[in-house]
């Protein structure tokens, strides 16, 4: 799927946090979103998913010749953040049979084996509200790696992982370019995209006063 942002602009109140954003993000590539603290770059990743609405602009999703209507192409998306909530009162065996429920889960995986490459095999049974900072961050990656989509996107991937955790990022990531799926990484530390993201889009081009 390719992605076509024209004009895109996000305002709060009177404030413009990025405006006149153009850009064609295609399938198969990696992309890296960079910029000061309030450049946008959460708020973009939650616009190009359909999670929020931009103030300007439009985003054309296209496979092929065939437009794909906003309303569907949420379904293409795989997404990691700080900000994204997990179901604390499930167990995690109950936290990956209800999400893959709602989401394919890529070919040749089962839910065992997400929690086996997730390093959680040992807490099935464990509630996430239990789960470390960690260990939640590595099943909201597991999640986003192992669920069937064309964009991944990720928010500050590495936030509250230790030496191991930031070590297995780095080793999920390169099974993941190796894929046509399309990653984009909104992140101010190299190591978290630079191996993976050939494309810096640097928001603080887009920011008006």
């Amino acid at each position: 799927m390719q992605i076509s942002v024209e004009k895109l602009g996000k305002r709060y109140i009177n404030e413009w946090i990025f405006k006149d954003f153009n850009y064609t993000f295609e399938q198969g590539k990696g992309y890296a979103l960079t910029g000061h603290n309030g450049s946008g770059k959460s708020t973009l990743l939650t616009i190009l998913s359909g999670y929020h609405l931009p103030s300007t602009g439009k985003i054309i999703y296209q496979a092929g010749d065939k437009i794909i209507p906003a309303e569907q192409a949420f379904a293409s998306f795989t997404v990691a953040t700080p900000y994204m909530e997990l179901i604390e009162g499930f167990s995690l065996a109950e936290h990956l049979d209800f999400h893959f429920k709602f989401r394919d889960i890529q070919k040749g995986i089962s839910p065992q084996e997400v929690m086996e490459v997730a390093l959680l095999e040992k807490s099935a049974n464990k509630y996430v509200q239990n789960f470390s900072s960690g260990m939640k961050q590595r099943l909201k990656l597991a999640l986003a790696f192992y669920t069937k989509s064309d964009y991944i996107l990720l928010d500050e991937p590495t936030s509250n992982l230790d030496a191991q955790g930031i070590a297995w990022y780095q080793e999920e990531m390169k099974k993941v370019i190796s894929t046509e799926r399309s990653v984009i990484i909104a992140s101010n530390q190299p190591e978290e995209y630079k191996s993976y993201c050939p494309q810096e889009i640097a928001l603080t081009n887009f920011k008006t006063s």
